[in-house]
């Protein structure tokens, strides 16, 4: 028996997404979505639970990052090979695209615990010879192209993978869907576990719809519907052809329009938003259907720095298998944690100092602000009062960004260019950083870099917000807006701060932007830079509430534990 045909002996649950952010190395991701992914395996693997992983190979990545002299964003393909890093298996599976046969392959990634748990993640695959040329470009570029390159991909995703599962012999106990993008292996089950009917007349009785439920779970995570992967009916009997009738795909997929999230919603039992807030939205989003909520978390071990690490190791050990541990962070003496966070805040400045040439003072109240450039998060928020920023700030605090805007969004692109831009205009008095190319390593000297983590989305937009918790791991206080995890995190002056009014919307009727941007200034004045300068002991005490208050509860420890006692073991 070949060495990976062992994970087929026992059931497993099939865990699917369009994006898994493992390492760098293997660029597949394009960020929260496909980290979260990431962080969920590895928990998995470190919890030893049965789970096989599928999404797609992007063999051009998502895009390499650079800027113009100009300040505007670049993208280029990310070189990577796969052969290097992961074993082909040797079956393939078909999918018909624009009525032609798509052979679709995989290649396996072995996640790896040192508790002993051992997980395979399979990478699907079209550029293989025999597909045609444009065949072969489906599973290059994460989130590329058009319409109706998103809906081939999630063919193969949904439809390609588990036609794989199935024929190399894995066991499935449930399907996960991690967002609507793989939603489409509900059909390729509606036509696997499809009954013979005596009256012919009853053809819809024919399709155990009821069956496919029970082995489903769908989590969202997208607040807003707009947001939603949807087709054209033309689009979808052009591409994908009748997977089953159309009068019954529109019934669970929509009338108008194939909509992916509706699709999973009547198709699993279990349905879940990523945060309490966030689970409330999505209630409101799609009335009719019961939408719990399991909050979001990160992976311990992957996110810690080293520095903080050691002293993990030093005073909890087994913490990154407990995380719960890290509530008694009170027997970390004050200066060990405080020169932890010192040699954090070295790494990240001069890692910055080789990139950008910028030399950052350590001593100076460090702001970091890192995710995906779009409209709702409001990167540029804080400079909406340049003057009173540089009265507040002058001399006082540095700022750090990075983040990557979608190729097509323009106005994100603008966001970045007028962020680096203000570089400029403020010069030594407040000197700012746009750190190039966002990705998981950037994330690791990043967050635990800094000295307090700025989050100001749009409400309710923020399902989750995963950066905030790998901040608080590392004894980042966040200071945000009311929205996704940090309603549930925060308590105001002990593990951070809120900017802007209590959370009470779950639509973007009501906009709080004045009201939040003259909080964040005011904060920032009365509360926040002074501590930081004039009571250190203070500003620990801040330190391991963040860590003692959020990270011990907000990992993905935590949320698998929740998942298999919710979702997987009905």
């Amino acid at each position: 028996m070949s060495d990976w045909r062992r994970y087929t002996e026992i059931s497993r649950i099939a865990y699917f997404s369009m994006e898994i952010g493992l390492t760098t190395e293997i660029p597949t991701y394009s960020g929260g979505l496909g980290v979260l992914a990431g962080d969920t395996i590895k928990s998995a693997a470190d919890l030893k639970l049965p789970l096989v992983a599928v999404t797609l190979l992007s063999r051009k990545g998502y895009f390499k990052q650079t800027f113009s002299a100009e300040g505007w964003q670049q993208e280029s393909d990310v070189d990577w090979k796969p052969e290097e890093l992961l074993e082909l298996l040797p079956s393939k599976a078909l999918v018909n695209i624009e009525n032609r046969d798509v052979k679709v392959q995989a290649w396996m990634y072995r996640v790896k615990s040192p508790t002993g748990g051992d997980l395979p993640v399979l990478f699907l695959d079209t550029d293989i010879p025999g597909n045609l040329p444009e065949d072969r470009q489906i599973t290059d570029h994460l989130y590329g192209g058009g319409r109706d390159y998103r809906l081939k991909q999630e063919v193969v995703l949904g439809i390609g993978g588990a036609r794989l599962l199935q024929i190399l012999g894995f066991q499935v106990r449930k399907y996960h869907m991690n967002e609507g993008h793989a939603s489409l292996l509900t059909l390729e089950l509606l036509n696997h576990h499809r009954r013979p009917v005596e009256d012919t007349w009853d053809e819809r009785a024919s399709w155990n719809v009821a069956q496919v439920q029970e082995k489903c779970v769908f989590t969202t995570h997208t607040p807003v519907e707009a947001g939603h992967d949807r087709f054209t009916y033309d689009m979808v009997e052009s591409i994908m052809g009748e997977v089953i009738p159309l009068d019954l795909l529109k019934e669970l997929g929509g009338k108008t329009e194939l909509n992916m999230t509706m699709l999973a919603l009547n198709l699993s039992y279990y349905v879940n938003g990523v945060a309490k807030k966030h689970g409330e939205v999505s209630q409101a989003l799609f009335p009719g259907f019961e939408i719990h909520a399991i909050t979001n978390g990160i992976h311990p071990f992957t996110w810690a720095s080293p520095y903080i690490m050691t002293l993990y190791d030093k005073y909890l050990p087994g913490w990154a298998n407990e995380p719960e541990l890290l509530v008694r962070v009170d027997i970390i003496p004050d200066q060990e944690l405080h020169d932890a966070h010192a040699g954090a805040k070295a790494y990240l400045f001069q890692y910055i100092e080789e990139i950008t040439g910028v030399r950052l003072d350590p001593d100076i109240l460090t702001i970091g602000f890192a995710r995906r450039a779009t409209a709702y998060k409001r990167a540029n928020m804080i400079f909406t009062d340049k003057e009173r920023l540089l009265e507040i700030g002058g001399g006082k605090l540095q700022l750090v960004f990075a983040g990557k805007a979608h190729p097509h969004d323009n106005y994100g692109k603008k966001m970045i260019q007028e962020i680096r831009q203000q570089a400029d205009y403020f010069g030594d008095k407040l000197k700012i950083v746009y750190l190039p190319n966002y990705n998981m390593d950037v994330a690791s000297r990043l967050i635990p870099g800094v000295d307090l983590w700025l989050n100001n989305p749009l409400r309710p937009l923020e399902a989750s917000g995963t950066s905030g918790m790998k901040a608080a791991l590392n004894g980042v206080p966040n200071f945000s807006v009311l929205d996704g995890w940090w309603i549930e995190g925060h308590i105001e002056g002990v593990t951070g701060w809120s900017i802007g009014p209590p959370s009470t919307e779950t639509t973007t009727n009501v906009n709080h932007s004045d009201e939040d941007v003259k909080d964040l200034y005011k904060k920032l004045e009365e509360t926040i830079i002074p501590l930081y300068y004039k009571d250190r002991a203070g500003w620990i005490k801040l330190i391991k509430n963040a860590i003692g208050k959020n990270a011990y509860y907000f990992n993905t420890h935590v949320m698998m534990r929740r998942y298999v006692t919710e979702a997987y073991l009905r």
